[in-house]
């Protein structure tokens, strides 16, 4: 277990530094920030008092380099990028996240987490929300097309699993020219009407009629696909000589699926389960975009779009971590769950 939470953290490490490396474009994006800083500084003295512009103009450009350069040291930009980046590094495994750069909070902060923290309760309604039901009704839809192989609904859903292959903002985009521009039926975007309405009663009836077409495009998305998979892998398992024995000496279906069936894929679908739960960090950045929803994935499209390293780093650091505590969590619900899974055995067969 030592050993893997090593490698764990290393996998972190190594994830981490490359997204700083591509999110400030190999040292790039803080040239840009040079720029900006000598921009600023240099409109600041178009509005000096008189005494300054009496100043020459060599003596102007002085002041201004060395403005500039107190500026830059305080940023640490007068170091080399590789130096730079090593800081950045360590400033995000140790979750000291920082200031985003152009990106602000609706309270006016410019704290990352504040950031995060703020946009994580619209991301969870909606991509929370979505995955949940969407999961739970796959898997219950593909355990009931597993007893009926072979029947019209199961080769209706095998002929309409191609259909997931369009995003679900792909969907969105119909839904929304249908059901908002043309039928005028439900709202173009947005998480509640404006202005928000100030009764507690209306306020969730108002977010339940946002949700209906983002939900649905995620819906349609994925529901013939996800059924498939669980359907086949179901297939599976009901194939296996244990199975075949249980049903010869007479045990009822039911009994047959949660002892024989069931509990077998009991690990995979607690895995997936599990790395749906945390993918709901990272949002749908253009689902949420497309439906104007203030969620993490609008945000992180927005902090892309205006090279807000911070925001993107730190919501990368905060998944990958996420995504190795669970990893790390899963080994033990597997000696857990499955019995054919046993710790300390050394690889030797149980």
């Amino acid at each position: 277990m030592g050993v893997r939470l090593v490698l764990l953290f290393f996998t972190i490490v190594v994830g981490v530094y490359l997204t700083v490396l591509i999110a400030n474009m190999g040292g790039y994006v803080d040239e840009i920030r040079r720029g900006e800083i000598r921009e600023r500084i240099g409109a600041q003295f178009a509005t000096l008092s008189p005494e300054m512009r009496q100043l020459s103009a060599e003596e102007r450009k002085q002041l201004i380099e060395r403005m500039v350069a107190l500026e830059e040291e305080r940023l640490g930009l007068n170091q080399p990028f590789i130096i730079r980046s090593l800081r950045y590094l360590e400033d995000a495994i140790t979750l000291r996240l920082g200031k985003a750069q152009q990106i602000m909070s609706d309270k006016g902060s410019r704290e990352v987490k504040n950031i995060l923290l703020e946009r994580l309760p619209p991301t969870l309604m909606l991509w929370g929300f979505s995955n949940l039901i969407l999961f739970f009704i796959t898997l219950f839809a593909a355990l009931s097309l597993s007893r009926r192989y072979g029947s019209v609904v199961d080769k209706l859903i095998i002929a309409l699993t191609p259909t997931s292959a369009a995003p679900a903002w792909f969907y969105g985009l119909f839904l929304i020219l249908i059901f908002a521009a043309v039928l005028h039926l439900l709202p173009f975007g947005g998480m509640v009407d404006a202005p928000p309405p100030d009764h507690p009663l209306e306020y969730a009836l108002s977010l339940a009629k946002h949700l209906i077409l983002p939900t649905t495009a995620v819906m349609l998305s994925s529901f013939f696909l996800n059924t498939y998979n669980w359907r086949t892998f179901f297939l599976i398992y009901s194939s296996e000589d244990y199975v075949e024995m249980a049903k010869a000496k007479g045990l009822p279906d039911q009994d047959v699926e949660r002892r024989y069936i069931l509990r077998p894929t009991l690990p995979t679908i607690i895995t997936n389960f599990a790395l749906m739960v945390i993918t709901l960090w990272t949002g749908a950045i253009i689902l949420e975009t497309v439906f104007n929803w203030p969620g993490l994935g609008r945000t992180l499209y927005r902090a892309i779009g205006h090279f807000d390293v911070p925001v993107i780093v730190g919501s990368t650091v905060i998944y990958a971590y996420l995504l190795a505590i669970t990893v790390f969590v899963l080994d033990f619900i597997y000696a857990l769950v499955d019995p054919r899974v046993r710790i300390g055995g050394e690889g030797k067969p149980v």
